[in-house]
C-alpha cells in the first residue's frame, strides 16, 4: 500500500508560473484605474485553505515555531512554515474563513491582498504598491453594502493605502535580511534534506518530503569563528527558532487528528 504524500511545493509551484503564493492578477494602485474601490473590512482567509506551506521571514519565527514547524524548500532555501501534511490543504483555515485561534497568522497572509512588485512602466527597477484585484475583498465602494475602506480619496492614497504600503515595505526589508541570513546558514555548510513520517489517530501514515532543516550536529560541531560569524550576521536567532520549532510537528498532527474527527477524512 503506498503511503499518503505531501510535497511541500505550493510556494514554488507558484513562483515557477510567474507569480508569488495566492496572487493571479496583481495590479499597480493607481487613483485612474482603482480610484473607485476598496477593501471590505471583514477577515477572510479563505484564498489560504489551500496553502500547506506558507512563506515566513526571521523576525516573525518567535511567534510562528509556537504553532508550526519551520523548514526550508527550494534551491534558494525559502523558510516556509507547514500548515498541513496533505496536499493543497491548511489545517488552520476553518471552514467559514478564519485562522483558527490562537494560532499566529503568518505576516505573508496578512499582506494579501497587498504586495510590493517591480515597476515595470519606469524601467527603474523600484518597488510599487499592487492589490491583487481577484480577492474578493476588493470591491467597488459605492456598490457594496458593508463596511469598505477606499483605496484613494480623490487622487490621494487613503489611510487604509497608506498603512498596506507601510505593511509591505516591512515585509520587504525583513524578507531581505532574512534571505541574507539564509545565505549566511547555507555558506557554513547546515542545511540537509529531511522527510517527516507522522502517523495519524486511526493510524494514517503521511510524508512529508521535499525539504531542508539546519542539521544540529552540524551547527553544534561550528568551530568558534564560524559561530561568532553567525551571530554577527544576526542568523543565530533564525537557527534557534527553527530548532525549537520542530516540537510543534506534534501540534500539526494533532490538528489533523482533529479535523479528520469533524471531517472524516
Amino acid at each position: 500500500m503506498t503511503e499518503p504524500t505531501t510535497e511541500t511545493k505550493a510556494v514554488e509551484g507558484a513562483a515557477a508560473a510567474g507569480l508569488p503564493l495566492f496572487y493571479s492578477r496583481p495590479e499597480a494602485l493607481n487613483p485612474a484605474r482603482h480610484g473607485s474601490l476598496g477593501l471590505t473590512a471583514r477577515s477572510d482567509f479563505s484564498f489560504a485553505r489551500e496553502a500547506h506551506a506558507i512563506p515566513v521571514v526571521a523576525s516573525e519565527m518567535p511567534a510562528a515555531m509556537r504553532s508550526y514547524p519551520i523548514v526550508f524548500i527550494g534551491a534558494a532555501k525559502a523558510p516556509v512554515v507547514i500548515t498541513g501534511l496533505r496536499q493543497n490543504e491548511n489545517l488552520f483555515v476553518e471552514a467559514s474563513g478564519k485562522w483558527l485561534e490562537p494560532h499566529y497568522i503568518p505576516a505573508y497572509v496578512r499582506r494579501y491582498p497587498f504586495i510590493l512588485a517591480n515597476d515595470s512602466g519606469t524601467g527603474t527597477g523600484r518597488l510599487t504598491l499592487c492589490v491583487d484585484r481577484a480577492s474578493e475583498r476588493v470591491t467597488e465602494v459605492s456598490s457594496s453594502a458593508g463596511k469598505v475602506a477606499p483605496f484613494f480619496n480623490a487622487a490621494e492614497a487613503s489611510e487604509a493605502s497608506k498603512q498596506a504600503l507601510a505593511f509591505c515595505n516591512q515585509f520587504q526589508i525583513d524578507f531581505n535580511a532574512t534571505r541574507a541570513m539564509v545565505e549566511k546558514i547555507d555558506a557554513h555548510g547546515l542545511f540537509a534534506p529531511r522527510q517527516s513520517t507522522v502517523t495519524l489517530e486511526g493510524g494514517e501514515v503521511l510524508n512529508v518530503t521535499d525539504f531542508q532543516v539546519i542539521d544540529e550536529p552540524a551547527f553544534n560541531k561550528l568551530s568558534d569563528e564560524a559561530f561568532l560569524d553567525l551571530r554577527r550576521s544576526g542568523a543565530l536567532g533564525l537557527v534557534y527558532c527553527h530548532l525549537a520549532s520542530s516540537n510543534s510537528w506534534t501540534s500539526l498532527v494533532y490538528q489533523a487528528s482533529q479535523r479528520r474527527l469533524v471531517t472524516g477524512v
